[in-house]
């Protein structure tokens, strides 16, 4: 069973998605495929300069948030824009909280010129998998959302899960539909074959089968326990527009509606 907002008897599931990556089209990034998937999510994960994002890209990307009323969050990430943050950095823990913090700080600027607010914390790429059992990492990121008093994206049974536990911090546990996972729960490397799961009816099947029974079936084919309480599309997944539709039908197919928890 999902584990997913209850208000009335009708789960409400969110949906989010990586935003403010995408500045090289003609325009910058409203020129971009990414305002368009906008509109189909709850949460919108935003690049705040550390693998991606300007300081324009983040103002654009809050404003059309604030505009169809979806939740803002700051995607921080290892400094390594080089290597999209997909680069597992051993950077000592000091350094890696002074840059976070100026991440997050200029998307809470770039928010308020716009009237909006940050709402959550959600690492990026290999920050967001080192965190899920590297202990120094994962205070870093639990303590910055602890200072800010938001809530921290993660996979559950993270390093970053118990220690907002510790530190009172509201730990939402994420499932990501176009993504594979391994047998333990964790993502399979993007440099395995089959990590992405790119077919909209395979990603609506498995949307439907975590949100109906709280499990998904892994790379090996073992079923696992999956708790849950936001689903991500990646938006540089190809096809990631009519994924994230497949995702919201599949939501609303099992009676839940769509919503930031």
């Amino acid at each position: 069973m999902t584990h997913s907002t209850e208000t009335a008897g009708v789960r409400r599931i969110d949906v989010n998605c990586d935003l403010g990556e995408a500045l090289d089209a003609p325009g910058g990034w409203r020129g971009g495929h990414e305002p368009a998937l906008l509109p189909l999510i709850s949460s919108a994960n935003v690049a705040c300069g550390g693998h991606a994002g300007d300081a324009r890209s983040m103002r654009e990307v809050c404003a059309m948030a604030v505009q169809h009323g979806v939740r803002i969050g700051a995607q921080v990430s290892y400094p390594d824009r080089e290597h999209f943050g997909r680069r597992a950095l051993d950077i000592a823990a000091p350094l890696l909280a002074e840059s976070l913090e100026e991440q997050f700080s200029d998307l809470v600027a770039a928010a308020a010129e716009v009237g909006g607010r940050v709402a959550y914390v959600k690492p990026h790429g290999a920050l967001y998998n080192a965190v899920v059992t590297r202990d120094d990492h994962a205070a870093v990121v639990v303590e910055l959302a602890a200072r800010h008093g938001v809530s921290l994206f993660g996979l559950h049974g993270s390093r970053t899960a118990t220690r907002a536990t510790t530190l009172g911090v509201r730990f939402e546990r994420e499932w990501f539909a176009d993504r594979a996972y391994l047998a333990d729960g964790t993502l399979t490397p993007r440099s395995e074959p089959g990590a992405l799961v790119v077919d909209a009816a395979a990603v609506a099947a498995r949307t439907t089968r975590v949100v109906s029974d709280g499990h998904t079936v892994a790379l090996d084919g073992a079923l696992i326990g999956t708790a849950f309480d936001t689903i991500c599309v990646h938006s540089d997944t190809r096809g990631a527009a009519e994924l994230l539709a497949a995702v919201r039908a599949a939501v609303l197919a099992t009676g839940a509606t769509i919503g930031a928890a």
